[in-house]
């Protein structure tokens, strides 16, 4: 008491421990502060519009590394829409690595188009990479998907009916986005691949090419019945023909190939037989020179047995020279 007497008397110095004390004290009401000027206009901010963000919260996000500015305006929106979000929700949302204004607005245009969307699977469906916002608009006002589709670079589906003519068709694809099946649900693509193919199976079916002409809504039917969008994130409203125009006679090309192939196949055969004709005219002509070689032996044996005189030879030498006299004489003679 005589000390504390003391320093309140001026008549001792006070002591170093209570100068560090209030400098402290000092430091300490000084960065509260700079914070309360810091988020000052956002705590008003929401505190006008009822959206209940404590000034602890949002020193917590910024300690947090959270952008306090997106969390709470987030809210604003959300409050003044109807909307009983807490601020937790937003900033673990965002903790997370999720687009939380897209989120908000999303649940909003849900909650006025009477959508069934709960905040978990909006974040839900923003956290697996969609685009909640877009799916939402999508379900409420429907989409149109050309098929195919023009940035892949392929204008048309080609199929050919059972006559042989091509066709050439194009097709648009209403859609609406199925939030239900928004988290592993097909793509676009799918619904396109989809489409595609139903339209070359319908046209591959048809008897005449002409039929599809007369009523091309036959493949809008046919493509619709089959359920395409099983699996897909979206429901097939409407599959409309666009354009459908007559491409090549396939059936007229593929018999010419055909034929071109058996004539190719055909003259094979020939060459081949040619050939084997050839080689056997050959193999004739060196056994008619072999036996040819076999006679001067044969009547050398003959000479010697005395089957074969002298009188003999000479009269077979002169019925060959008179052969071969007579074939000079029938053939004609060559011009020089």
């Amino acid at each position: 008491m005589l000390s504390l007497t003391n320093m309140i008397l001026g008549q001792n110095d006070p002591p170093i421990f209570y100068i560090v004390l209030v400098a402290i004290a000092a430091i300490i009401l000084f960065v509260i502060l700079i914070l309360v000027v810091k988020f000052a206009r956002l705590w008003l901010q929401a505190y006008f519009s009822r959206a209940d963000v404590r000034l602890s919260e949002l020193i917590g996000m910024w300690l947090r590394k959270v952008d306090s500015k997106t969390i709470v305006l987030s809210k604003i929106t959300a409050i003044q829409a109807g909307l009983k979000l807490t601020t937790k929700d937003l900033e673990s949302h965002y903790l997370a690595g999720g687009r939380v204004p897209n989120v908000v607005r999303a649940l909003i245009a849900a909650n006025r188009a009477n959508i069934a969307l709960s905040f978990q699977t909006a974040t839900a469906i923003d956290l697996a990479g969609r685009d909640i916002l877009d799916a939402v608009q999508t379900s409420v006002n429907p989409k149109v998907i050309d098929c195919p589709d023009p940035k892949k670079g392929k204008e048309t589906v080609d199929a050919v009916a059972q006559d042989g003519i091509q066709l050439k068709a194009k097709a648009r694809v209403t859609v609406r986005a199925n939030i239900q099946r928004l988290i592993g649900g097909a793509t676009e693509e799918t619904v396109i691949a989809r489409v595609g193919e139903g339209i070359v199976s319908t046209i591959g079916s048809s008897i005449t090419y002409k039929g599809v002409l007369e009523n091309p809504e036959r493949i809008s039917k046919a493509v619709l019945g089959k359920g395409l969008d099983a699996g897909t994130a979206f429901e097939i409203l409407s599959i409309d023909i666009a354009d459908v125009d007559v491409g090549d006679n396939v059936g007229a090309q593929l018999q010419a190939a055909q034929a071109e192939a058996d004539m190719r196949r055909a003259k094979a055969e020939a060459e081949k037989r040619r050939a084997m004709a050839v080689a056997r005219e050959q193999e004739m002509r060196a056994l008619v020179v072999e036996n040819e070689s076999k006679v001067p032996l044969a009547m050398a044996e003959a000479f010697k047995k005395g089957n074969l005189g002298v009188m003999d030879y000479y009269k077979m030498k002169n019925v060959i020279a008179d052969t071969s006299m007579r074939d000079s004489i029938a053939k004609p003679k060559t011009k020089e």
